[in-house]
């Protein structure tokens, strides 16, 4: 019978910089499926929120009128660059993609770094406050490292150096840039549709507000949002840190890897082709 922490034993008997797919496909998989997944989420919509970045986005039309396939696709790519490396073909065949489809926009390092940035810190983060355990150093490194590769692989230079000076670098850029603007605010009304999906279904009639409570306050200004009631956001984190306690306490580990049956998306209900996910060809330079 597995143990509760047998994965943990087992990450901390890796080499993180070796094994950083090992321990980052864990987390994800079998860890921390449904709060990886939020945290992921809650990335990119801090992502999207930079002026510069949502300017690029709205111009577009990518995320506010054609936000579900926006969605799923950026969700496909990166699923499947996790579960396969950066190495394997259809890893190398998402990163490929990646690429393509950012060529043509004039996007800064600075902020590419910001949106990588997203990624390794704010999950983490979430991790730390309200996962089942707090994520060890060998996660936390194993995190940054992939996340390294990845920006390595996407021509991304100056990449702090490890897990926490990524995070003070992410911190001062995010006090700096993360600004309120009507792009962003548009996107995250669009966008907002994917959040309400991780509310429970008996809660739904708070959804709008529960997502307002899941924004930080800076994310909140940036968007424009209103702030929750303080008893909703101070009731959000007293059952979040609940359901963290009981998951410590009797949650069983998880036997079956989250996406064991293949990724699946709403968008592709008969299934996707890596090379066609993004925006159609006639909006991307090849």
């Amino acid at each position: 019978m597995r143990g509760r922490y047998d994965n943990l034993t087992r990450t901390r008997a890796l080499d993180p910089e070796r094994d950083y797919l090992v321990i980052y496909q864990t987390m994800l998989r079998y860890e921390f499926p449904w709060d990886m997944k939020l945290g992921l989420n809650l990335a990119f919509n801090r992502s999207f929120s930079i002026p510069e970045i949502a300017t690029v986005h709205t111009a577009t039309g990518e995320l506010t009128e054609r936000t579900q396939k926006r969605i799923d696709d950026t969700g496909l790519l990166m699923y499947e660059m996790v579960l396969n490396g950066f190495d394997q073909p259809r890893g190398r065949e998402a990163l490929r993609r990646v690429n393509q489809i950012h060529r043509p926009y004039d996007i800064s390092n600075d902020d590419f770094r910001y949106v990588l940035g997203c990624l390794v810190v704010i999950p983490t983060r979430w991790l730390q406050e309200y996962g089942w355990r707090p994520p060890c150093c060998h996660e936390r490194h194993a995190t940054y490292l992939f996340y390294r590769e990845l920006g390595r692989r996407m021509g991304i230079t100056d990449i702090p150096g490890s897990y926490d000076e990524f995070e003070t670098w992410f911190d001062a850029y995010d006090a700096a840039h993360l600004r309120p603007n009507d792009d962003a605010a548009a996107i995250e009304r669009a966008t907002r549709m994917l959040m309400l999906t991780r509310i429970p279904r008996v809660l739904a009639p708070l959804g709008n507000a529960l997502v307002s409570a899941l924004y930080d306050a800076p994310l909140r200004r940036a968007t424009r949002v209103d702030t929750p009631a303080w008893p909703l956001r101070a009731g959000l984190h007293l059952a979040l840190r609940t359901r963290s306690r009981l998951q410590r306490w009797f949650g069983a580990p998880r036997t079956t890897a989250l996406f064991a049956d293949g990724i699946k998306a709403k968008s592709y209900p008969d299934g996707y082709e890596i090379s066609q996910l993004g925006p159609h060809q006639d909006r991307v330079r090849e």
